[in-house]
């Protein structure tokens, strides 16, 4: 069993710069992929970011190079560095685990993001 909490959300202007962290308990983190999804009011959940358990990265086309998915083993956590955000990053976002071809195995409580004009 893997729990999930996210942090770091809140409102930042359109341009600026937030980082979200997920913290994960287990003594398998390490193990997991991990990623990061978010949904925008309206919209259905949406893959944003993801991390092997090798490092290996990989992104939605819409967040490809803005956004930095990263992950500290020796801490359990992962993070996603958001840099020069868009109204339409405007969501809440989601830190899961096992990410892969399925569904993921785990998900945290999402944490909003909201970008201003």
């Amino acid at each position: 069993q893997v729990q999930l909490v996210e942090s770091g959300g809140g409102v930042v202007q359109a341009g600026g710069s937030l980082r979200l962290s997920c913290a994960a308990s287990g003594r398998t983190f390490s193990l997991y992929a991990m990623g990061w999804f978010r949904q925008a009011p309206g919209k259905e959940r949406e893959f944003v970011a993801a991390i092997g358990s090798g490092g290996s990265t990989y992104y939605a086309d819409s967040v490809k190079g803005r956004f930095t998915i990263s992950r500290d083993n020796a801490k359990n956590t992962v993070h996603l560095q958001m840099n020069s955000l868009k109204l339409e990053d405007t969501a809440v976002y989601y830190c899961a685990a096992g990410v892969g071809d399925h569904d993921p195995d785990y998900w945290g409580q999402g944490t909003q993001v909201t970008v201003s004009s």
